[in-house]
């Protein structure tokens, strides 16, 4: 049985009006959803929701994508391309029964200088 799951209009259309890239995919890789901004970012690669996203990565990649999906961790870290500095957060997703159903990654553009505070 293939699992398929649809966003509802008012999740995706809050997904879409936020300014990060988001991205999300079943426990297979297979890309679920796109919001705006992940299909701005990944539009040289054309139309690849429903495809799987693990030939985009290297092994390391995979492997790491792999042991998130079956441990449930959480991979965080940053990145610098073009000149623009991104927050990368992926996660496992978890369906209605808290079995995890895929993973999310949401990738915000960082500006130049940002505070951080110690609370």
């Amino acid at each position: 049985m293939e699992f398929k799951y649809e966003v509802p209009k008012e999740i995706s259309g809050w997904m879409n009006s936020v300014g990060c890239a988001i991205t999300i995919c079943d426990r297979d890789g297979k890309i679920l959803y796109m919001n705006n901004r992940s299909r701005e970012t990944f539009a040289r690669h054309g139309d690849i929701v429903g495809q799987n996203l693990m030939p985009c990565h290297n092994e390391r990649s995979q492997a790491m994508i792999r042991k998130m999906l079956e441990t449930g961790d959480t991979n965080a870290y940053t990145i610098e391309k073009g000149g623009v500095r991104k927050l990368i957060y992926q996660t496992p997703w978890r369906d209605k029964d808290g079995v995890i159903a895929g993973m999310a990654e949401i990738s915000i553009v960082l500006p130049e200088e940002m505070p951080h505070y110690v609370r």
